[in-house]
């Protein structure tokens, strides 16, 4: 049986500058280097998922706020940033990169009071933006164009420059990582960036405009809009003089985003949903396979858009890999996600909890066993049981559907061509794992698979060096990668009469 341990009504943080930042009234939007209230004067609260309490109240940005933020920026780009060395643009991001690094354990924190990511995960992806920073900001250098000499009569060569504004729209899931992700490559090539959190969590990025002001960058050069979907984000998809936009979220806000870009044609990367097929062979060491198969659907309560949770089981260890699943997910701790002993904290909203719930019922109706799990917890937060449901097929919808919530559906093949065809039976194509000990097997089903990221024999790991995005629903365009800086400038052919 899963255990099951409850936070109490109330948390207390425990570091001196989440209770510092948390008691100002209200935060404001971070604009052309000042603080300042919404236009319109509206605010909006923040409730942390464990304790269905408000935080605190931020500022909601609208069309009037989206446009002040771009004409800083635009203002920044043309002036003091266009005009600095790359050297200089590193400094400044190093700086920021320390300045994480020394606020890393408060920056998580904030992070799990905000939505309830278990403080050990929180603590992770946190420290990882230190490096995320740090890689982007040496690769600045290496930023170059090309000489082809095809011409004797001419001297021809390219230039690489910053596209100008860009826009960063980041979800609730991992709204630290995401938005050093989609910052600091931006910066590092000479753009300046407008960042518009997701309305549930956008505490650690305004902690992050604190940082970016400690850290001494021109005004301008990085501007915080807080607000929905509905107003500051659809002003940024749809703004004239916004050069690009980054987006991580659902295929069909992407979908909006990708149609409102059409006004200027701006340049759009997509990172959106993921079904990622986990595949077990019958020769995979399942002492491995098995606990990183229960990762791979509950890290952040399955909140993750790379999240195995279709679970395909070579037929003949069906009954072993379930039977060991079950248990190792039963084991797991649910409750407060600022103890570090917790597997699972809440999910980041009632919203997201009656949505995670509501497939239940589904899976039941269409012929789908619940083999642990399938509640909500009593009480107080947003807490779900990790549920394994099995007797399915992977035309049902919840293995068609992105839950967003720790939930698998263990789904049976007989070889590898069948591991294959139904792992690509999705309109996603994000992620996907291989299990087995056969190189062979390994490779073949590696490159068969039609998804951005393919692990083997591992799951959730990462690497900056590596591009990140999606074949079909799940993306446009690729983030990260050694050639990262092709996504955040533009190609300048020059021919030069000799």
């Amino acid at each position: 049986m899963t255990e099951l341990i409850v936070p109490p009504a109330a948390l207390q943080p425990s570091q001196p500058g989440v209770t510092k930042f948390l008691a100002d009234s209200v935060r404001k939007l971070y604009i052309g280097g000042r603080w300042v209230e919404a236009a319109s004067g509206k605010t909006f609260p923040v409730i942390n998922p464990t304790t269905e309490q408000v935080i605190a109240h931020v500022a909601e940005a609208d069309k009037a706020d989206v446009d002040a933020a771009v004409q800083a920026a635009r203002s920044a780009f043309e002036g003091p940033w266009g005009r600095m060395r790359v050297v200089e643009r590193t400094e400044l991001l190093r700086r920021l990169g320390a300045l994480i690094a020394e606020n890393a354990d408060e920056i998580a924190e904030l992070e799990t009071i905000n939505n309830g990511s278990p403080i050990s995960i929180a603590r992770s992806f946190v420290g990882s933006t230190v490096g995320t920073i740090d890689y982007f900001a040496g690769s600045a250098r290496l930023i170059h164009g090309e000489t082809p000499s095809n011409d004797p009569n001419y001297l021809t060569y390219t230039l690489r420059e910053p596209i100008g504004v860009c826009a960063g729209i980041v979800p609730w899931n991992v709204p630290f990582l995401f938005a050093i992700g989609k910052l600091a490559p931006a910066l590092a090539a000479g753009n300046t960036f407008v960042l518009k959190p997701a309305e549930q969590t956008p505490l650690t990025a305004i902690r992050l405009g604190e940082l970016v002001e400690e850290a001494g960058f021109p005004a301008g050069v990085v501007n915080i809009v807080t607000g929905f979907g509905l107003g500051a984000g659809s002003s940024i998809a749809e703004h004239p003089d916004i050069d690009k936009v980054s987006f991580t979220g659902s295929v069909d806000v992407g979908k909006r985003i990708l149609a409102a870009s059409a006004v200027n044609l701006k340049r759009v990367t997509l990172e959106l949903g993921g079904k990622s097929p986990n595949i077990i062979f019958k020769d995979a060491d399942l002492s491995v396979a098995v606990p990183t198969a229960v990762a791979g659907f509950t890290m952040s309560s399955g909140q993750i858009c790379v999240a195995g949770t279709r679970l395909f089981v070579q037929r003949e260890i069906m009954d072993e890999v379930t039977e060991k699943l079950t248990e190792f997910a039963g084991s797991l701790r649910i409750g407060d996600p600022l103890d570090s002993a917790t597997d699972l904290g809440p999910l980041v909203s009632q919203e997201q909890l009656d949505r995670v719930t509501g497939y239940f019922g589904v899976g039941a109706a269409d012929g789908a066993r619940v083999a642990l799990g399938g509640a909500a917890v009593e009480g107080t937060g947003y807490f779900v049981e990790p549920t394994v449901f099995v007797d399915v097929r992977n035309d049902m919808r919840i293995a068609r559907e992105e839950i967003f919530g720790p939930v698998v559906s263990v789904i049976p093949f007989t070889d590898e061509d069948d591991a294959v065809l139904q792992g690509n039976d999705t309109l996603y194509g994000l992620a996907a794992s291989v299990w087995t000990n056969d190189l062979g097997r390994a490779h073949r089903v590696a490159r068969g698979i039609k998804a951005g990221s393919i692990w083997v024999n591992n799951y959730f790991t990462g690497d900056t060096a590596l591009p990140f995005g999606g074949y079909k629903e799940s993306g446009l365009g690729r983030e990260n990668g050694l050639d990262w800086y092709k996504s955040f400038t533009e190609d300048k052919s020059v021919y030069v009469t000799l």
